[in-house]
């Protein structure tokens, strides 16, 4: 009798051909039964294919069999082969590497309920999204509970839910040393204190609600590579580690602040939307590649009308790059009396605290997008915060203005720019 799981799907192992007695698999490699001069190998009767001919693969021994059924890369497929004949009936259940795509949930928890390792190598659990209405925290953590019972080293995860803020808590994976979590409009925490991952070494979280970077990580004491991503909603992305070597924040995660702290940290990718209170605190003095973008969709970091709408850092050949994106405003709202009130949102904070709280840099690109205001004012203003600076570059961008600066513009404060004296003495040194 064949799993509930597999109703209504026809066999036919994808990209096989058989060919007199020999199975052709997806790499182009054909599997041909074994030597009758092999006295140690598992004898079997033989057994009559469709037309009559004689079925050479079922002959093999169990685990020649589950080779073949794990270059399936698929469980439901494998569970197929059951229908072939009486020695593939259930030897699906028995291999180390399982993969459940396209599985509806309930047919999922019955599938993993027969497998008969007690350990496997690799577990991926694959919910189509159509099945969002059946997945909620408590099928999540129930299905999470069973995976963690079949003891993978490597465990992938993908489901989509509805919007629930409703905690999800991760079992422990004891043997596990890889995770991946992608669990788009859920929320997910870590086991309870005392409790950890004992050789996990790579974390991989996506889509989900306020995952806390530093309670995962206190779980995880040899954790090297940690990937956040798709989206996911963080507070603030705290890394204290002694181990990790390898961290990304992709895919615009929101934040409100890092707190880096990593002497072993050696490569740092962040892709981060700014909320309105981020704060940085970074330190990581072996970091070999590094590269921060940075969007501030509240635009509350600046001086007078100018706001700060992009921040990237990288570094290149050991020298590191700051480029600042800085708008002046719409030009509609050039006659506007209150220029300043009008237009920008409050600033939580200045040009000067947001440049000293970065790494140190030696290059600095602006690109202005000035919309008809002067700029000389803004310009001077970042060349005297960074007066260690070792190249400039500025780009203007220009946007067409049908309006005049109103009188007292702030984009001409302050009015004595133009008699200030900069040292840029790094600067001087290199034009030598």
């Amino acid at each position: 009798e064949l799993p509930q799981f597999l109703f209504a799907v026809h066999f036919r192992p994808p990209h096989s051909k058989w060919r007199s007695g020999a199975m052709e698999l997806p790499s182009g490699n054909r599997l041909n039964p074994p030597s009758s001069s092999v006295s140690s190998r598992r004898r079997r009767q033989r057994f009559l294919s469709e037309g009559g001919r004689v079925d050479r693969i079922s002959a093999l021994p169990d685990d020649l069999l589950l080779q073949v059924l794990c270059r399936l890369r698929c469980a439901r497929t494998a569970a197929l082969t059951s229908a072939v004949a009486r020695p593939w009936r259930g030897l699906w259940r028995h291999l180390t590497e399982l993969s459940f795509r396209e599985i509806a949930p309930d047919a999922l928890e019955a599938a993993l309920g027969l497998v008969a390792r007690p350990a496997i190598s690799l577990l991926e659990i694959d919910i189509p999204e159509e099945h969002r209405g059946e997945i909620d925290p408590a099928r999540v953590s129930a299905l999470l509970r069973t995976a963690a019972r079949l003891a993978p080293t490597a465990l992938v995860f993908t489901a989509c839910g509805n919007c629930s803020v409703a905690p999800i808590e991760v079992p422990v994976f004891h043997r596990a040393t890889s995770i991946k979590l992608e669990v788009h409009n859920l929320c997910l925490t870590p086991p309870a204190h005392g409790l950890e991952f004992p050789v996990l070494e790579r974390l991989s979280v996506g889509g989900g609600y306020a995952f806390d970077t530093d309670e995962f990580i206190q779980r995880c004491p040899r954790l090297r590579v940690l990937e956040v991503g798709n989206r996911c909603r963080l507070h603030k992305i705290k890394v204290h580690s002694t181990t990790i070597e390898e961290l990304v924040v992709s895919d615009d995660c929101w934040a409100n602040g890092i707190d880096i702290m990593a002497p072993a940290l050696k490569q740092l990718k962040l892709s981060i939307r700014m909320d309105s209170q981020f704060s940085v605190s970074f330190s990581a003095p072996m970091v070999e590649n590094l590269w921060w973008d940075f969007s501030c969709p509240s635009q509350n970091v600046g001086d007078d009308g100018w706001r700060m709408l992009h921040l990237s850092l990288w570094k290149k050949e050991s020298v590191n790059t700051l480029r600042l994106t800085i708008d002046a405003g719409p030009s509609m709202l050039m006659d506007l009396e209150d220029y300043a009130e009008a237009y920008a949102p409050f600033a939580d904070r200045n040009f000067s605290e947001e440049i000293a709280s970065l790494p140190n840099f030696s290059v600095l690109q602006l690109h202005l997008i000035r919309r008809g205001h002067a700029f000389g004012p803004v310009v001077s203003n970042l060349l005297g915060i960074c007066t260690f600076i070792q190249k400039l570059k500025v780009d203007i961008n220009e946007f067409t203005c049908t309006g005049v600066c109103p009188p007292n513009c702030p984009c001409e404060q302050p009015q004595n720019w133009r008699s200030q004296t900069i040292s840029l003495w790094q600067l001087l040194k290199k034009l030598k």
